[in-house]
C-alpha cells in the first residue's frame, strides 16, 4: 500500500501529548518519525499513569505508535554531532520545548538553516510569539482557560456554576492536529520554493479556533444585548460576556441531554436531543404530541424558545421507560437529530468503530496487544496500519547506522553515554 508521506523524515523532539499527537498522525500516513529521547529516561509519559509495572504506560503507547526511538544526549559533543547529521538528512524538526530551549542547546533557527536550508521547524507553543504571556508554561487545562473554552462551558447558575474544563484534549491533541496541517502546508510550500520555514501553533490559538462560534456569539451579544438561542433567554438577563449554556448547543437548533431509563444507576443513560426546526412535526409525532404541530405556542422556533425547557421535560418524561438505545432507534425513524451518550467502555468495545479502524488492536513488545484509537481520517486508497510504539532507544543503533556511523563508532557513543 502506498503511504503518501513515505520519504519524509521527521525529527520528533516532542513529549507528553500535543507534539506526539501531531507526529503520530504523520507517522500513520507514512512519514519516518524518529523520536529523540533522553537516554535512560525518555518521554515522561513512558512512566506516567502506568497500569503494568516497569512497562511503558498507555499514555505513551497511545501517542507514539509507528515511530522509531533514538536516545541522544545533546549536551555531549558526540550527541550534538549526531543531531547535526540528522538535521542535514531530515525534512522536519518538531519540538515543544519551553521558550529558548533549542537555542540553549545550540540549535538556533539560524544554525538549523545553515545545516539544512530546506528544514521545516515546527513548534508547539503555549502562547504566540510576542504575547504578554509567552513565557508561561502551558498544559491542557491552562490552554482551555486561555483559549475561551472554559469560560463558555458549564452551568451559569447554582452550586455547580462556574467555568468548566472539557475532557476532550482541546489544548493538546487539538493543537497537534493544527500543527500537522501547518507542517504539510510548509512541506508543499517547500516543493514550490525549495526553502524551509518555521511553523508554530500556540495552544491558546488552537483552542480559540475551536471556539469561533462563541466569538461569533460575543460579537452578536455586543450588538444585541441578548442571545435568544441560549437557555437564559427570555427569562433571564445577560451580562456583557457570552454565558455558559449548560447542555445547550449554543447554535440555531436548541438541544439538551435528557435522562433515559436506568439513569439512576447508569451515569451515561442519556441521549442528546436536538429540536431542529424542520424536524418539529416528526418530533411531535414521535413523542405523542401531535397537537403541538398546530399550537401557536409551539409551531415556530421563536414561539417555542420561552418554554424550551418545559418541552425538554416533556420529552424526558416520554423517555423514562426507554433505554438510550431504544429511544434513538425510535427517533432515527423520524429523522430526528439525536445520539446516545456513549461511555468510554462502550466506545472501546464498539463493533462499528473497530470495523472502521477508529479503534484498533496494536501489538506491543512488552505489554502485549492492546486497543487504542486509530486514524480518524479515512481514505479510499489508504488504510493506515497502526504499529506499536517503540521501546526507549529501540532504534538507536539502526538510526546511527543509517547516518553512516560504523559499528565501532556506535559502540564508542554507547560507552560515552552519548546515546
Amino acid at each position: 500500500m502506498n503511504k503518501p508521506l513515505n520519504g519524509i523524515k521527521i525529527i520528533d523532539f516532542t513529549h507528553v501529548q500535543a507534539g506526539p499527537a501531531c507526529t503520530q498522525l504523520l507517522a500513520w500516513f507514512g512519514a519516518d518519525v524518529i523520536k529523540v529521547e533522553r537516554p535512560g529516561a525518555g518521554d515522561v509519559t513512558r512512566s506516567q499513569l502506568r497500569d503494568i509495572p516497569d512497562v511503558d504506560a498507555l499514555y505513551f503507547t497511545m501517542l507514539n505508535s509507528n515511530k522509531r526511538s533514538l536516545t541522544l544526549d545533546t549536551k555531549k559533543p558526540e550527541g550534538k554531532a549526531v543531531l547535526e547529521k540528522l538535521i542535514k538528512e531530515s525534512d522536519v524538526l518538531v519540538e515543544n520545548f519551553g521558550p529558548g530551549a533549542l537555542d540553549r542547546m545550540g540549535f538556533t533557527w539560524e544554525r538549523i538553516q545553515e545545516l539544512n536550508p530546506k528544514m521545516i521547524l515546527a513548534s508547539v507553543k503555549g502562547f504566540s510569539d510576542g504575547h504578554e504571556y509567552e513565557d508561561l508554561k502551558v498544559y491542557e487545562n491552562v490552554a482551555q482557560c486561555a483559549g475561551g473554552a472554559a469560560s463558555t462551558t458549564g452551568w451559569w447558575k447554582g452550586e455547580e456554576s462556574g467555568p468548566m474544563i472539557s475532557a476532550a484534549a482541546l489544548g493538546d491533541s487539538n493543537t497537534g492536529m493544527h500543527l500537522a496541517i501547518g507542517i504539510l502546508t510548509a512541506y508543499i510550500g517547500r516543493q514550490q520554493t525549495g526553502k524551509g520555514q518555521k511553523v508554530a501553533v500556540a495552544m491558546q490559538d488552537a483552542v480559540l479556533n475551536l471556539c469561533r462560534v462563541k466569538m461569533r456569539d460575543q460579537l452578536r451579544l455586543d450588538k444585541l444585548g441578548y442571545l435568544e438561542e441560549y437557555p437564559q433567554y427570555p427569562h433571564e438577563s445577560f451580562s456583557d460576556v457570552v454565558p455558559r449554556g449548560g447542555n445547550a448547543g449554543g447554535g440555531g437548533q436548541p438541544g439538551w441531554i435528557l435522562k433515559c431509563k436506568g439513569w439512576e444507576t447508569d451515569p451515561n443513560a442519556y441521549i442528546y436531543f436536538t429540536v431542529q426546526g424542520h424536524a418539529w412535526p416528526p418530533i411531535c409525532d414521535a413523542i405523542g404530541k401531535p397537537e403541538w404541530k398546530t399550537d401557536p405556542l409551539y409551531m415556530t422556533p421563536k414561539a417555542r424558545q420561552p418554554h424550551i425547557m418545559d418541552i425538554f421535560a416533556t420529552i424526558e418524561d416520554w423517555l423514562k421507560d426507554k433505554t438510550k438505545f431504544d429511544a434513538v432507534n425510535i427517533l432515527r425513524k423520524f429523522d430526528i437529530p439525536c445520539a446516545p451518550v456513549f461511555s468510554m467502555k462502550e466506545l472501546l468495545n464498539d463493533k462499528s468503530l473497530r470495523a472502521s479502524g477508529s479503534i484498533v488492536e496494536v501489538p506491543h513488545k512488552e505489554r502485549g496487544s492492546y486497543w487504542t484509537v486509530g486514524s480518524p481520517i479515512k481514505f479510499s486508497d489508504l488504510k493506515p496500519i497502526i504499529t506499536g510504539s517503540p521501546l526507549l532507544g529501540e532504534n538507536t543503533d539502526e538510526v546511527l547506522a543509517e547516518l553512516g556511523y560504523s559499528s565501532a563508532e556506535i559502540a564508542a557513543m554507547h560507552e560515552a553515554k552519548a546515546v
